[in-house]
């Protein structure tokens, strides 16, 4: 008895039957080795899932801390007060206080972004609490700094009165607390502990760097920017700055609620 499926009916069954099986083997083969729509939609988010975890990767450097630093220090909010405190100087008096005072404000960031964690645990005191107490005082220095105020604490007159009395002015009050005080201090602390690699923290302490030349910038052409920006420009760059600071305080606030409250987290 013949088998008809291929055209010729004296091929033995068992043959015949063999020739079905191979023939229905290599379609699923050929089948397989193309791809469906399905599958090269999976593959291409598979991929692109890939590269979005390469994009963020632990080793990503974040530009918040500079952003938030250079918004609360706001060397040109300082500018009125650093022509007040050298009134009388000479050139070379006016030099040395710029030099100090930004290599102080330097010290300042990158002393807290190196050992700031380690004077909180020295103390128990957790990151969370310090994010919500972070995150209150810079909410206050932006109220402050969105009524053209400086967002750092004014000096008192004991420190002005202090300061008169010496050669330089620098550190006390133009460095500590007018440009880095304690809103700078917990915001570097904040983010020194966010910062996983050795590549963040050199980061962190480089944005340091970054204020120090920005501050040096300001202070070295204080007239000029007093007389081209005036009071009102320097009062608007400071609302500006105050907004943006806000914004970036209840952030910090969030976070370290969720922290002490996962339940907020819902």
């Amino acid at each position: 008895m013949g088998c008809s499926a291929f055209g010729h009916r004296n091929i033995p069954v068992e043959r015949c039957a063999f020739l079905v099986e191979r023939a229905h083997v290599g379609g699923r083969k050929i089948h397989a080795q193309r791809p469906t729509p399905n599958a090269q939609r999976t593959t291409h988010n598979a991929q692109r899932t890939t590269h979005n975890a390469q994009r963020s990767s632990p080793d990503a450097v974040d530009f918040k801390p500079l952003i938030t630093l250079l918004a609360i220090v706001n060397p040109l909010a300082i500018v009125p007060f650093f022509i007040h405190y050298t009134q009388g100087f000479s050139r070379k008096q006016r030099q040395r206080t710029v030099l100090i005072s930004s290599i102080s404000a330097f010290a300042v960031i990158a002393t807290c972004a190196l050992i700031g964690l380690q004077i909180l645990e020295f103390f128990s005191i957790s990151l969370a609490s310090f994010q919500v107490g972070g995150g209150m005082l810079l909410l206050t220095s932006a109220l402050s700094m969105l009524n053209a105020r400086p967002a750092e604490a004014k000096a008192t007159e004991q420190e002005v009165s202090d300061a008169s009395s010496r050669t330089s002015i620098a550190v006390v009050p133009l460095t500590i607390p007018l440009l880095t005080g304690p809103a700078s201090m917990s915001t570097v602390v904040i983010y020194a502990d966010q910062a996983k690699t050795f590549l963040q923290h050199a980061a962190l302490v480089g944005y340091g760097v970054v204020v120090a030349l920005a501050t040096a910038l300001c202070f070295a052409l204080a007239e000029p920017i007093a007389r081209g920006l005036g009071q009102t420009g320097i009062n608007v760059m400071t609302r500006l700055m105050g907004l943006i600071l806000a914004a970036l305080a209840v952030e910090v606030m969030a976070n370290g609620l969720i922290k002490l409250f996962p339940a907020l987290a819902g």
